[in-house]
């Protein structure tokens, strides 16, 4: 009953959201274009432009899914789909209304309403997410959780990880997975499980004692289970079976990406053009150095290239991850590195045939040997070209571990898809609104104890 009750209301919540956001730029641009309101062809294009661009990218960015996220993520997300929703409508308008009637040539009209819309919009869904969360969290207090870990450094990191959602999820018990009876003891006590690298073989246990159960559970991924979630289900004959191939990306599928890759980098150094310029001039008059810093990173198949970078740290310093308040980052570097502008000179190694727009990171020829020997399967990432963005640097931050990062780079080469690529992309304006997604590395505050 109150499963249904919590779905009524994100339900309603969502009806209001995106009603008010279609109100505000159907209602503002209604002031001078009467026929987008009246039955009639531009009506009928232009809201259903509206409508299929705004569900594309919200599905994209990620919804008004209210209770499972952030106020703020959420607002992010939701005004990011939605600009360019509005964007693209209103340049749509504008194409239609060029007609004798109208326009006799193509012209911005109203381009001031543009700006009061998404200040409309802006305002509804900032009062509506932070009032739809007040709701959701009143009726719905935080799951009772228990961690099951191994060791002392896991628990620093899963807890941190899980303290940063507190109206979601409250942590009520820590166990080490050791201690069998209880284990499954305290799993009858919470509403939800944590179960962060532990065995396969133990895991399974827990996993199935949760379903019998009725319990949420959260397990940290393994590289089996990439290749597991990236199979398909079939039956031969009558044995169900899970089918994965080891195929890779297909011809057909490389010739395109790389036209891709092409087109967009030499667009991409076109059109940043005036950006290259500006970075130049404050790297100069910053400290007087190279403008341009170049290293060895490990590509396809462990071949070596050399990557371009603005430079953001002083010359001639030793060459290591950099770390929260780092003094070897300059004060242009750390506008350029929040910004990850730093990044953009990469589009020359795109074009040069050397990295792909999107791919795993290309890493420094030391982290590649270091984690080779340190984590298995690490040199599985090396199987495709090396990308500007992926979703290690769009969902992981520069201290996410590197088994983490191998685990989100496995995922995007067994589930590769062009659509994918390209929805990829779109999610990486993302990375520019996130805070914490350039953070350095650092130790983490030990909270509870094993």
């Amino acid at each position: 009953m109150l499963k249904t009750l919590e779905n009524t209301i994100v339900l309603l919540f969502k009806m209001v959201v995106y009603g008010l956001i279609f109100i505000a730029f159907f209602g503002l641009f209604s002031i001078n274009n009467q026929q987008i309101l009246n039955p009639s062809r531009t009506m009928a294009v232009t809201i259903l432009t509206f409508a299929v661009l705004e569900a594309v990218f919200v599905h994209i960015y990620g919804g008004y899914n209210i209770g499972k996220r952030k106020s703020k993520p959420i607002i992010s997300s939701i005004m990011l789909a939605t600009v360019i929703t509005d964007i693209i409508t209103y340049l749509q308008l504008c194409i239609m209304n060029t007609n004798i009637a109208n326009n006799t040539q193509f012209r911005l009209d109203d381009l001031e309403y543009l700006l009061y819309v998404i200040i409309v919009q802006f305002v509804s869904v900032y009062c509506m997410t932070f009032f739809g969360n007040y709701v959701f969290f009143k009726i719905n207090p935080p799951e009772k959780c228990c961690l099951i870990v191994d060791n002392q450094e896991t628990l620093d990191r899963l807890a941190n990880a899980v303290n940063k959602f507190k109206k979601q999820y409250s942590i009520e018990h820590i166990v080490d997975y050791k201690n069998e009876k209880e284990v499954f003891k305290t799993i009858k006590t919470c509403d939800t499980v944590f179960v962060y690298n532990i065995p396969i073989d133990r895991r399974k246990e827990y996993v199935e004692y949760c379903y019998e159960n009725k319990k949420n559970i959260y397990i940290n991924m393994e590289i089996a289970d990439v290749i597991e979630i990236s199979g398909k289900y079939m039956v031969l004959d009558d044995l169900a079976l899970l089918h994965t191939s080891s195929e890779g990306i297909s011809l057909e599928q490389k010739i395109i990406k790389r036209i891709i890759d092409t087109i967009v980098s030499l667009l991409g150094i076109f059109i940043l053009c005036p950006v290259f310029l500006l970075c130049a001039i404050a790297i100069k008059i910053d400290d007087g150095g190279k403008v341009f810093f170049k290293q060895k990173r490990a590509c396809l198949n462990g071949e070596t290239f050399w990557v371009y970078k603005f430079r953001t740290m002083h010359e001639n310093v030793v060459n290591r991850q950099a770390s929260e308040n780092d003094d070897r980052i300059t004060r242009v570097g750390a506008v350029l590195r929040r910004f990850r502008i730093d990044e953009i000179p990469q589009l020359i190694n795109i074009l040069k045939g050397e990295m792909s727009l999107v791919g795993p990171r290309p890493l420094m020829l030391e982290e590649v040997e270091k984690f080779e020997k340190e984590i298995k399967g690490f040199h599985y990432r090396l199987r495709v070209k090396g990308g500007l963005t992926g979703y290690a640097q769009i969902f992981g931050k520069y201290n996410t571990s590197a088994k983490d990062k191998l685990i989100m780079d496995l995922m995007y080469i067994e589930n590769f898809s062009l659509l994918g690529d390209l929805k990829l992309l779109f999610q990486t304006l993302m990375v520019f609104l996130k805070k914490d997604s350039t953070e350095g590395a650092k130790e983490i505050e030990s909270i509870y104890r094993l």
